[in-house]
């Protein structure tokens, strides 16, 4: 099986170096004040990063790690403390997340509390072997957890969601863990509607009735070498 680092973009090192972070700090301030005061998020990032002259991944980054306070209240009223017995996830999303953490690839810490990555996913997908070792991790982890029964949604356009639902139906048909997976042209919309949620997907999280942050803990305890970058507390 092909090994690919995801997500690895080389500039990353310089971008998100110790040399940039006082530069990221400020700029994720600054977006942060622009955000309570009812700017958009593409405007205001557009703002603070000609203002410090960041790069398109910069400020990328920086729009997935910040949200107005609103919004964070508004999660965490709804993020789940303890873990349910079904469980509902955004298949891609989550495993991906996972694929990069293995791959040592650069995560983000939003200031939710959920662990985003730049590696994006714009039609297509491969089965890699970092997919294998995300869905064992994953599953070992809801079993671990007493999940009962975890549903996956998957984008059906895009291209190999039907390799990896076999690979997750073929990892998980020996364990006590029920897991179905759905093949879905909207499943944004799908996860939007429902309770028990898991993902890091901003919109999703705004939208959903409550939703479960695993892969934070999951990646601090079983891949603890992952690259996150965690900036300074905001004052907001």
């Amino acid at each position: 099986m092909e090994i690919v680092k995801r997500g690895y973009v080389p500039k990353d090192a310089v971008e998100f170096g110790p040399k940039s972070i006082a530069k990221l700090n400020a700029a994720a301030q600054e977006l942060a004040f622009l955000l309570n005061r009812g700017y958009d998020t593409k405007s205001a990032s557009t703002f603070v990063g000609n203002h410090h002259l960041l790069s398109e991944r910069q400020r990328l980054a920086l729009a997935r790690i910040t949200s107005p306070c609103g919004a964070l209240a508004g999660r965490e009223r709804k993020r789940l403390r303890e873990t349910p017995e079904t469980l509902v996830l955004d298949g891609f999303n989550t495993i991906i997340t996972l694929e990069v953490a293995l791959s040592r690839s650069l995560l983000l810490e939003g200031m939710d509390g959920a662990i985003r990555d730049l590696a994006g996913l714009r039609g297509s997908y491969r089965v890699v072997d970092k997919t294998v070792q995300a869905v064992a991790l994953l599953l070992d982890r809801l079993e671990a957890l007493g999940v009962k029964e975890a549903l996956f949604y998957l984008d059906r356009q895009v291209s190999n969601s039907g390799r990896l639902r076999e690979l997750l139906l073929e990892r998980a048909a020996d364990r006590a863990l029920q897991v179905r997976v759905e093949l879905h042209p909207s499943v944004d919309g799908v996860l939007s509607r429902l309770e028990n949620v898991v993902t890091a997907d901003a919109i999703i999280l705004d939208k959903c009735g409550s939703w479960y942050n695993l892969n934070r803990d999951l990646i601090e305890e079983a891949v603890p070498e992952a690259w996150v970058l965690r900036l300074e507390p905001l004052n907001i």
